[in-house]
């Protein structure tokens, strides 16, 4: 298979359907599903096992003993099939040629950098209740772009630029050196040379892409951006953290220290 797409999640069935469902659109179909999930839901387990998956999949679980998001993704690559890493978290839907765009951007020495637009509740709400599809989503930003985007955030990141149209020059031109969890892709081979997520990170952000963004930069690995390429669209739901102080601090030692290869991740070293 070309490509192992890995969803980082944490109990919310409704939103996990949702992308599961997305994906059937994909327009490359070589790929295996992961889910990474932080904790080990019996109501997730059922709704996998009973869920009817076009494409091979792999459920993953640990103790749920609060944020370990880098440990579950640890575990997800060790347990991938493909060469190639991608990765998402579990409350983005897929462009229908959001996982082709990461193949076709991808090698060995390329880190692969997307965005996501983030979509209002209103939105959000006809997705869930299947109002309107994920085909529907390109006409309807450009309508909300045009009369007014409302509570939409980086709407300018919905729309799919084709890298063989008229206007492909667009998106080389928007570049993006940082990585976003939740929109990125790498192999295997890139993600051993910096052995993985780094697992002393114990709240969210900044552990699971900024972290990475300067380890792969030190380690000598090149940032592709696929903005406008490899599209997402971040479900609305209210955020639970906004503190990154902690995990800064941990990160700028690293970064004096020059850890890029860290010493609590795929290999305990």
């Amino acid at each position: 298979m070309k490509a192992s797409l890995i969803i980082a999640i944490y109990n919310n069935i409704r939103f996990l359907k949702a992308i599961l469902d997305s994906l059937q659109f994909q327009t490359e179909k070589d790929f295996e599903i992961i889910i990474a999930e932080d904790g080990e839901s019996t109501a997730v387990k059922e709704f996998i096992q009973n869920y009817n998956f076009e494409q091979p999949c792999q459920h993953l679980t640990q103790k749920d003993e609060g944020w370990r998001k880098n440990q579950a993704l640890n575990m997800a690559i060790r347990a991938a099939k493909s060469d190639w890493l991608i990765f998402i978290d579990g409350d983005c839907l897929l462009h229908p040629r959001f996982i082709e765009m990461h193949l076709r951007f991808s090698a060995s020495n390329n880190i692969l950098a997307g965005k996501r637009v983030k979509l209002d509740k209103s939105t959000t709400v006809k997705l869930l209740n299947n109002s309107i599809s994920i085909n529907d989503l390109q006409k309807r930003m450009f309508n909300k772009l045009v009369f007014g985007k409302g509570t939409i955030k980086f709407i300018e990141e919905s729309f799919f630029i084709s890298p063989d149209g008229l206007f492909k020059f667009i998106p080389k031109f928007r570049k993006n050196n940082k990585l976003v969890g939740s929109n990125m892709s790498f192999s295997k081979k890139a993600i051993y040379a910096i052995n993985g997520f780094d697992e002393d990170y114990q709240l969210p952000a900044v552990g699971e892409d900024f972290d990475l963004t300067w380890r792969f930069d030190a380690a000598g690995f090149n940032h592709v951006s696929v903005r406008n390429l490899a599209i997402q669209y971040h479900l609305h739901h209210h955020e639970n953290w906004s503190d990154q102080e902690v995990n800064m601090e941990i990160c700028r030692r690293k970064q004096l220290e020059n850890n890029f290869v860290c010493k609590n991740g795929l290999i305990k070293k």
